[in-house]
């Protein structure tokens, strides 16, 4: 286990200081080197539900830079099922360094354009997947379900073991990160709020599918969460030099690398609302690193 100092990081951003905010760094991205940060968590009790139900292969969607096909690669490498992944977009080879890796780790890669693509949580396609390569437990895109929040919700109780904190915040893809640190929270009865920043333009619809994913887990919609729509710098995996210069000056000044397309937007978006006096003077907020730094062997290429 690595040593507390290490998981638990101050930011001393200027920012902060002048607000009379404590700004942590949760490094979950330190914490399983094959696995790391929020996708090792959505996976746990997939895993376990998997090997109870006897399934010998995971068979999951993404595309072609996805850390969800990544981390799902590498769970069927360690934990010895067998992975086929399901790549939205056309096949183009040599693979990018997201999709060699998933291959090295053994996974079978299957490309579906992107018109097929969209309907990968219908029922009837999800039956004639399991047909062509199944059978399979199945994974949705991102590792987001009900299964996912449970391995998510018990960060809380680790962050609560270091600190004491009013926010806790997250970059949000398909909300599942943010939906599990929101049941957390609610379940330990801590007053704090979980933040999400998405990372995707047009987030609006999170709101629906959290409440759906909460639901779903625990039968009941929360309050306790908050999601910032401004802060995607053009759109999922864009990566503008506004975003680009933050990333680099971040790792000057606090020795983290961020990637660019989760964590830079995250404490790009909770410095600004900090700025904005978003939260109040003595509080403090824990931002979450979930790892993702695979996807600059991508931006590099």
């Amino acid at each position: 286990m690595l040593i507390d100092a290490r998981l638990l990081l101050p930011i001393p951003h200027l920012a902060a200081a002048q607000r009379g905010v404590r700004l942590l760094l949760w490094r979950d991205d330190l914490i399983n080197p094959d696995l790391p940060g929020n996708k090792a968590r959505k996976l746990k009790y997939n895993l376990l539900a998997a090997r109870a139900q006897d399934h010998t292969r995971l068979l999951t969607f993404g595309g072609a830079y996805s850390n969800h096909l990544a981390a799902v690669a590498a769970a069927g490498r360690l934990y010895g099922f067998g992975t086929v992944g399901l790549v939205r977009g056309e096949e183009h080879l040599p693979l990018n360094p997201t999709l060699a890796r998933c291959r090295a780790d053994g996974m079978q890669l299957h490309y579906l354009d992107r018109a097929t693509y969209r309907h990968r949580a219908e029922p009837e396609f999800l039956t004639e997947i399991q047909t062509q390569f199944g059978p399979a437990y199945l994974l949705p895109e991102g590792g987001t379900n009900a299964l996912a929040l449970r391995g998510v919700a018990e960060l809380i109780g680790e962050l609560r073991q270091h600190t004491d904190f009013d926010a806790v915040a997250v970059a949000a893809g398909t909300g599942g990160t943010l939906a599990g640190l929101a049941l957390g929270l609610a379940e330990a009865g801590h007053p704090a709020r979980a933040v999400g920043v998405a990372a995707l333009k047009g987030g609006d619809f999170l709101r629906a599918d959290i409440d759906a994913l909460t639901q779903a887990a625990a039968g009941r919609t929360l309050n306790n969460y908050e999601v910032h729509t401004g802060y995607h710098f053009g759109g999922y995996a864009k990566l503008p030099a506004e975003l680009r210069t933050f990333i680099g000056q971040f790792e000057a000044d606090f020795g983290v690398l961020l990637d660019p397309i989760y964590t830079g937007k995250l404490l790009a978006g909770v410095l600004d609302l900090i700025e904005k006096g978003h939260f109040a003077p003595g509080s403090t907020v824990v931002a979450v690193h979930t790892g993702g730094l695979q996807a600059w062997a991508g931006f590099s290429q």
